[in-house]
């Protein structure tokens, strides 16, 4: 027999069992993740930020711009600026007619507030939504606890229509006696004058 040939994809083990090894283009050397192991974090170059403190952050100054503080202290700026800037020594005015460095700050102003309106909005949308699905839920949950009631209340309803209450028992009890009386005044029926020594059954059962 010839010798078995071994390639050069092909090791020996200690204990003789063959393994493959990688060859070609993943022979390069390219490093192996561990499974076992969490992932190192990487670099992000944008910052990070929590987006709910962002999001809460977001909702107070939207509401502060919704309220009527805002507009006094944004109109006393104003009029602060333009008096500062019309009737202060000219070395110390920064923004002369026609307050082109206010416009811009109003315009700042106006596109950083849009977006926070913006997103609160958006969050209070999203809360609205949660609460519509609970409150749907919940409308389930009670529409499902009245049917069941309302059959509860029906079948005892059906089952009290078949149990002899006192007023049918009186009427039944009625209708006999004056069966009895009319047999009597027929003759059809004799009740006997004197009072036998056997027991009846109801003296049995009190006895």
């Amino acid at each position: 027999m010839t010798p078995e040939r071994e390639t050069p994809s092909r090791e020996r083990t200690p204990s003789g069992a063959r393994e493959r090894t990688p060859s070609g283009a993943t022979a390069a050397g390219r490093p192996r993740t561990r499974l076992d192991q969490p992932r190192s974090p990487r670099r992000r170059l944008l910052p990070e930020w929590d987006p709910e403190a962002f999001g809460r952050l977001s909702e107070r100054i939207a509401r502060f711009l919704g309220t009527g503080r805002f507009i006094v202290w944004m109109t006393v700026v104003i009029i602060a600026w333009v008096l500062w800037n019309i009737f202060a020594p000219g070395p110390l005015r920064f923004d002369n007619y026609p307050f082109i460095f206010l416009t811009l700050m109003l315009s700042l102003q106006a596109s950083y507030a849009a977006p926070l309106i913006l997103l609160a909005q958006n969050r209070q949308d999203d809360r609205d939504r949660v609460n519509l699905e609970q409150d749907r839920k919940q409308n389930e949950r009670s529409i499902a606890d009245t049917e069941y009631l309302t059959r509860e209340i029906a079948s005892l309803r059906i089952g009290l229509g078949e149990v002899a209450t006192r007023d049918w028992i009186r009427s039944e009890l009625q209708d006999l006696m004056k069966e009895l009386e009319a047999r009597q005044h027929d003759g059809q029926v004799t009740f006997p004058t004197e009072r036998s020594d056997r027991p009846s059954g109801r003296d049995v059962e009190d006895r």
